[in-house]
């Protein structure tokens, strides 16, 4: 069993998935972030790779980005820093990124020093699963869970071929569209879970759009987990006194996920 799926083992227990971006808005400020979102309840957190096309992402990930970027943030320095997160913090780690920094990287070497820092798996939103053959076969062979995504306008032939590849858990695009916060969760959010629940044995995790406890609470009735990013970021714009917020915030997101295992158990 990955770190990832040991997550998913705790009876009732909802995962709680936040992202940051690496470098936004600082490297230091990734750093405490990484801690404090440990220590705050989160269960798995993702390290964006900055890229310079981020397909999937809405204007906050685009803009956090651009800012990593402009401070110098390499594929390389990710690694770095996930290395030295992998020694602070016990929780797994995850990178998101789009397939061509690991593909100039080099597919073998980018999952070789993923391993070797401590980094647990990869969501690449731009690999089509009828793709990933040869990265698949890579992050196996170095104990990386490649994690696929889902839309809500995936036909059961997709479905089927994700639930056939992805490892540690299936992220669920809560809506057709790109990463940002948003006021309500979509109206066919629960049948789209149960669609792919139907054909799963993967823990289910939901994101894209979750701003608010009370979505958490929301998706905890129906998923196994949560994703939360877009709001994250945003809070983290005042690098001088984000702490707090970003703090509150995801204690916030936990005890609503808490509560929402209770009412499941009811």
């Amino acid at each position: 069993m990955s770190r990832i799926s040991a997550v998913f083992s705790q009876p009732g227990h909802k995962a709680l998935i936040a992202y940051i971006t690496v470098g936004y808005p600082s490297l230091d400020a990734t750093l405490k972030a990484v801690s404090l979102l440990a220590k705050s309840g989160c269960d798995i957190i993702e390290l964006g790779i900055p890229f310079s096309d981020p397909l999937a992402d809405g204007a906050t990930i685009q803009k956090a980005s651009f800012r990593a970027l402009e401070n110098g943030v390499t594929p390389q320095l990710c690694l770095e820093v996930a290395g030295q997160l992998s020694q602070s913090v016990e929780i797994p780690l995850v990178f998101m990124t789009y397939y061509n920094p690991v593909f100039s990287y080099g597919l073998t070497e980018f999952c070789g020093a993923c391993a070797k820092v401590g980094v647990d798996g990869l969501i690449i939103p731009d690999l089509p699963p009828e793709e990933g053959s040869a990265l698949e076969a890579i992050t196996q062979k170095h104990g990386l869970d490649l994690i696929y995504l889902l839309a809500p306008t995936s036909t059961e032939e997709r479905i089927r071929l994700v639930v056939e590849k992805s490892r540690g858990f299936i992220y669920l695009v809560s809506v057709t569209g790109v990463t940002g916060a948003r006021d309500r969760l979509p109206a066919d959010l629960e049948a789209f879970v149960s669609r792919v629940r139907a054909l799963a044995t993967q823990p289910l995790c939901v994101g894209f759009g979750i701003s608010t406890p009370e979505q958490a609470g929301q998706i905890g009735q129906i998923a196994d987990g949560v994703i939360v990013g877009s709001r994250i970021i945003q809070l983290m714009e005042d690098e001088e006194n984000f702490m707090l917020s970003v703090g509150n915030f995801v204690k916030g997101l936990r005890r609503a996920l808490n509560e929402s295992s209770k009412k499941r158990a009811r």
